[in-house]
């Protein structure tokens, strides 16, 4: 198959990640995967949620959100109460960072991790993801741990079919005519934190499954290169 953008059915689109773009912000980047571009900055408070005060743990948690300008056609501000498609996707970004660190470690402070989609065409949730994980490593190395509270870094990537065929890294017009949309998230350390899979068109296989894990897992690998080249530039 011949992908819109010229790409190899395996192949991501160009990524990097332009460091310490908020200068208030404990971590920050803006992470660009293709013509998607996502803020991602941390804040880190000396103190937890009222539910967990006096545990010794430390919390981790996100938001995201999507720009107004950030589609074509420009997107009302999401004020008071997030629609039900943005608490998905934040509560995957918290849920895929804190798989990646060790919780008591960190002590009793909390990481706020906030990512705003500047532009979008496709896998903005799993490009959040992606940089964010760079954001907490800042944060994480502007603080006096004596041992760093991350286990293993964090990626995620897209993964769909279209007629048939398994394609890494959708944008936009691949991810609106995709027959199956999965985003996979995993660590370097080895193993999956989620995989979600739909149907669009049609019902896809064991098989075709396994086959789009195979192949995130793959793209997953130079994803955490790319991540690691750019934190250690940059210290």
């Amino acid at each position: 198959m011949v992908r819109i953008d010229g790409r190899r059915p395996n192949e991501l689109r160009p990524l990097s990640f332009e460091l310490d773009v908020q200068k208030h912000a404990d971590g920050s980047c803006i992470v660009s995967l293709g013509d998607t571009r996502v803020l991602c900055a941390v804040t880190v408070e000396e103190q937890v949620p009222r539910w967990m005060r006096g545990s010794g743990r430390g919390w981790l948690t996100a938001e995201y959100n999507m720009l107004p300008a950030a589609t074509n056609t420009r997107s009302n501000r999401e004020r008071v109460l997030s629609a039900g498609r943005t608490k998905e996707i934040q509560r995957l970004i918290g849920r895929s960072l804190r798989a990646a660190v060790d919780l008591e470690s960190l002590g009793e402070r909390t990481f706020n991790v906030d990512c705003d989609v500047l532009d979008a065409d496709g896998g903005t949730r799993t490009a959040a993801i992606t940089g964010a994980y760079v954001a907490v490593n800042q944060a994480v190395g502007k603080l006096a741990y004596d041992q760093s509270p991350i286990t293993s870094a964090v990626a995620a990537v897209s993964v769909g079919v279209i007629d048939g065929e398994v394609l890494v890294d959708l944008n936009y017009a691949e991810d609106s005519t995709a027959d199956v949309d999965c985003n996979i998230v995993g660590l370097a350390s080895g193993g999956l934190v989620e995989v979600q899979g739909t149907a669009e068109g049609q019902s896809f296989s064991a098989e075709q499954l396994t086959q789009m894990v195979t192949a995130a897992q793959s793209v997953l690998e130079e994803i955490f290169a790319v991540q690691v080249s750019a934190l250690s530039a940059h210290r």
